[in-house]
């Protein structure tokens, strides 16, 4: 707790915290805009090695709540040594940054069977605008929690469990046919 207070009385650390929460939300806004963006110039969608040949899984569940898990558990360390939070939001901002860039190179249309999130937790205007479920490349669920395993690279456990977070959004991305990153407007598997 101490070390803490000395942080958050040192000015360098606050323009530091504050620069990383700037960026957070001006890639949010970026994000925001390059989601209707992509939105609004969909393509076809394309066939895939993996997705062709499985069924759709209804794990929704596990794509949300696994996420939430998430946010909680980086939220939990990013506050217990305060000193690392503005490092934490300047690598999520700049990783929102470069995958805004990608997704609006890439607009490709959602596969066309896949499960879809209904989720009345997140249907505020700002994040449907922020998660269409348009955003196909590259996944920020599997993508987020490996930063998080480079950042934590030093603690073992920290590592292996983002790593294990990796793995399953991964598979759950996979089975579930998500349009990758998105849509929190999923509801019962269905076909499309």
């Amino acid at each position: 707790m101490e070390r803490n207070k000395y942080y958050l009385t040192n000015k360098s650390f606050l323009l530091s915290f504050l620069g990383g929460a700037l960026l957070l939300v001006i890639s949010l806004i970026v994000q925001y805009y390059t989601s209707g963006y992509v939105t609004r110039s969909i393509s076809e969608p394309v066939t895939d090695i993996v997705l062709s040949n499985t069924r759709v899984w209804d794990v929704g569940a596990i794509f949300i709540w696994g996420a939430i898990l998430l946010a909680t558990i980086t939220a939990f360390f990013g506050l217990k040594k305060i000193n690392n939070a503005p490092f934490i939001m300047k690598s999520i901002g700049t990783f929102t940054l470069i995958r805004s860039f990608f997704v609006s190179l890439t607009h490709i249309s959602p596969f066309p069977t896949r499960a879809i999130i209904e989720s009345t937790f997140f249907q505020h205007p700002l994040f449907n605008g922020i998660f269409t479920g348009n955003d196909l490349f590259f996944s920020g669920h599997t993508g987020i929690p490996f930063l998080f395993a480079l950042i934590f690279w030093e603690n073992k456990i920290l590592r292996l469990v983002f790593l294990g977070f990796s793995i399953v959004f991964a598979v759950v991305v996979l089975l579930g046919h998500f349009r990758i990153f998105g849509s929190l407007k999923i509801c019962r598997c269905s076909t499309i």
